[in-house]
């Protein structure tokens, strides 16, 4: 048969150019993209760790400035804590001076009312024995016949009303 024949030679010509398109390959791509494929990963597997290691600082820096923002707040809330407790003590201090006042206010004019009616009432009196002796003397005049002064009236309405 001599298709059988045929086959070891132009096959073993086409097992030649086989393994050296092959071997072309192996080396070209070996020795001139996988390198390159290689660093170009590294560089990825760098930019990447930078990367996490750029978010990583990130993070600590803004868990710092929280931390930070969070110190001035508190320190913020307790000024104005204080600052609205003052508020409301001199609020207090100042009601209490204004009540104070108008206490005394109130006393002084209480004080001035007391002496008017004071006044009042000895004028009052004043009047009053003023009107017992009138009556007095009418009195006199009518039930006696007799006519008695003004002063002598006033006299006895004065003795009768210290005693009692």
């Amino acid at each position: 048969m001599p298709q059988i024949a045929q086959i070891a030679a132009t096959y073993a010509s086409q097992i030649f150019w086989l393994l050296l398109t092959f071997g072309i390959l192996y080396f070209g791509i070996g020795k001139g993209m996988v390198p390159k494929i290689v660093s170009n990963v590294d560089s990825r597997e760098g930019r990447i760790a930078g990367d996490l290691a750029a978010a990583v600082a990130a993070r600590a820096q803004a868990d710092t400035v929280q931390a930070n923002w969070q110190a001035e707040m508190d320190a913020a809330r307790a000024a104005a804590h204080a600052e609205t407790a003052a508020a409301a003590k001199r609020a207090a201090t100042a009601f209490e001076q204004q009540v104070h006042a108008a206490d005394a206010e109130l006393a002084e004019r209480l004080g001035h009312h007391d002496l008017a009616v004071a006044n009042a009432k000895a004028e009052a009196l004043s009047n009053l024995q003023g009107v017992a002796a009138e009556a007095a003397q009418q009195l006199a005049a009518k039930v006696a016949g007799l006519q008695v002064s003004l002063d002598a009236a006033s006299d006895a309405v004065r003795r009768t009303t210290a005693h009692g």
